[in-house]
């Protein structure tokens, strides 16, 4: 009888790792114990040398596996690379924990979502299923190549909304606060570089620009999110300070209010050595201000209340300078 986890088994020293590595199988017909009810998958968000996720589905009583570098997908219109792996052993259905560095895989693993499937189609070729999990969902299709690669493609209508027109949104200059200052919230305006940051499967194409952004965008895990921000320069080192969210895990945000996007954004809890929350102040005009004059910046600026994300120049926010200064 074929062994089915040969090739696992002789990349997985049990004594080094927290992987489940059966033994080397008996001679004898497998069990049911050892088929499982035949439907069930695991994703699992795997930090390993490069983030990834890894789609396992229970077939013949093992885990067919495939490595995808940005998670399903979401949209038909893009397939995802799948990288075809070795079976694992059914054990790994609720496996998650840190695989030490050196060993095949190292890094953290944890169960991003689980459920059953449904089988349409199953060949050496391309294997066809309905997800039925709590965070994955819907009909896909893993297909080889010419080569020995495979993708895998979303069957269903896109599972989110998408993804904003990256423009944005710039504050008009006034001299002096507005009347109703309860109705804005005040930052101060940082005079750095305006950036714009995707994050879409882990990854961002602002990390182009500035490198040190990967780790950001892959503490995001699968969630997709684009900030709105500015690269500033704070003890010596770039830093990019967050003062709102375009689009949160698939549901683009442009269309609410201010608040509502703050409070997302909040949320997210961002802080670190290189990215930062940029601290609000709703009503406050005078002291932030002023605030900002002993800190050297070149003003504040004032966000309204209940304004939608309006890409291009907007009268809902107001650049205003410290006091003192003048912009030319």
């Amino acid at each position: 009888m074929a062994d089915k986890l040969a090739r696992y088994r002789s990349r997985r020293d049990p004594s080094r790792t927290p992987e489940p590595v059966p033994a080397q199988p008996p001679d004898r017909p497998e069990s049911p114990a050892d088929q499982g009810d035949g439907d069930a998958f695991v994703i699992q968000e795997h930090h390993a040398r490069s983030l990834h996720w890894d789609l396992r589905l229970e077939h013949d009583g093992v885990l067919a596996s495939w490595a995808i570098p940005k998670g399903l997908p979401a949209d038909p219109a893009v397939n995802h690379l799948a990288v075809h792996t070795e079976d694992h052993p059914m054990e790994y259905l609720t496996f998650h924990g840190e695989i030490p560095a050196g060993e095949y895989g190292g890094g953290a693993m944890t169960i991003w979502d689980h459920g059953t499937y449904e089988t349409e189609k199953w060949s050496d070729r391309e294997v066809k299923v309905v997800l039925r999990g709590s965070r994955a969902s819907g009909r896909f299709v893993l297909f080889q190549t010419n080569g020995k690669n495979w993708m895998i493609h979303r069957m269903d209508p896109p599972a989110r909304d998408p993804l904003p027109p990256l423009e944005p949104m710039l504050p008009v200059e006034r001299v002096r606060p507005p009347r109703d200052e309860e109705g804005y919230a005040f930052e101060f305006a940082w005079g750095g570089r305006r950036t714009l940051v995707p994050i879409d499967g882990g990854r961002t194409d602002a990390a182009r620009a500035y490198p040190w952004l990967r780790p950001l965008a892959a503490s995001f895990g699968s969630r997709s999110a684009v900030l709105d921000g500015e690269v500033v320069t704070l003890g010596g080192a770039e830093v990019l300070v967050c003062y709102d969210l375009l689009y949160d895990d698939g549901r683009s945000l442009v269309a609410e209010p201010y608040t509502a996007r703050r409070a997302a954004l909040e949320a997210l809890g961002l802080s670190a050595a290189r990215w930062q929350t940029a601290p609000s102040w709703p009503g406050q005009a005078a002291p932030v201000r002023q605030a900002a004059r002993e800190q050297g910046l070149p003003g504040v600026v004032g966000k309204r209340l209940d304004s939608p994300y309006e890409p291009g120049p907007s009268k809902a926010w107001l650049l205003i300078p410290s006091p003192g200064t003048s912009r030319k």
